[in-house]
């Protein structure tokens, strides 16, 4: 406990799921949160702080540029630091390639990739200055597997890994460190509404036999997020059970 004391984290796409999970376990390890999301993500806010987390939320969609920049320098002049910033907030719009419409493709590139660049762009600076950052942003494993319906998300969780080796090259010696995680099959909203069957058969894929929950992504990121992991830099971290490694 108290691994992140003093320190202000912002995580998008904290409302719900695998963000809400990482909200909760940063609070309990001391963090300041700044939950951003386009969903409403005051009652998340609500429950983590009945529970004494420092937590705030901000309605920020990650495609916009102006409400990111309000968002940040509101952060800013109330506590005067920014020093993770954890990249969570993606949609899908699964559809087989010859069928995807142009709007499902540039849904997903809009917000899970300009809208990771928008964000990380807004908050490097500050890091930069500060000489101290932590930058861990969601790609998946089927970046790396793929999966049917998914060419859009699938390519923009593999450029999330392209992007995260390049930026750790580029603010490494500034002391900030860039990394990511991709997250295996995990028990969210989504994966609750799949048929049984369906579940119990991605289980049986799954070496260690259970099904992932958004607390076992939160701890990963965590450790990224850590002052321990200043060694570690331009790295994917896979949680998936060990499906692949």
């Amino acid at each position: 406990m108290g691994r992140l004391e003093g320190q202000v984290a912002i995580i998008t796409g904290g409302a719900r799921g695998i963000g809400a999970g990482v909200c909760k376990v940063f609070c309990e390890e001391g963090a300041t949160v700044a939950l951003w999301d386009v969903l409403d993500g005051k009652a998340t806010a609500e429950e983590i702080r009945a529970t004494g987390g420092k937590i705030f939320f901000q309605k920020v969609d990650v495609t916009n540029k102006e409400e990111i920049q309000k968002a940040v320098d509101y952060i800013k002049e109330q506590h005067g630091r920014i020093d993770i910033l954890i990249n969570n907030a993606g949609i899908i719009r699964d559809r087989s390639f010859t069928k995807m419409s142009d709007d499902e493709w540039n849904a997903v590139i809009n917000v899970n990739l300009n809208g990771l660049y928008h964000v990380t762009k807004a908050v490097v600076p500050q890091m930069k200055e500060a000489g101290y950052g932590r930058i861990v942003s969601a790609s998946s494993i089927n970046a790396l597997l793929g999966a049917f319906g998914q060419t859009n998300y699938a390519a923009t969780k593999a450029a999330i890994i392209g992007f995260t080796k390049s930026l750790a090259r580029e603010v490494g010696k500034n002391g900030v460190t860039v990394n990511a995680v991709a997250p295996g099959f995990i028990k969210t909203a989504m994966t609750d509404s799949m048929p049984e069957t369906v579940i119990k058969a991605g289980i049986q894929q799954i070496p260690v036999r259970r099904i992932g929950t958004p607390e076992d992504i939160a701890y990963a990121y965590l450790y990224l997020a850590s002052k321990e992991a200043g060694f570690v830099n331009g790295e994917l971290l896979n949680v998936n059970g060990g499906i692949i490694s």
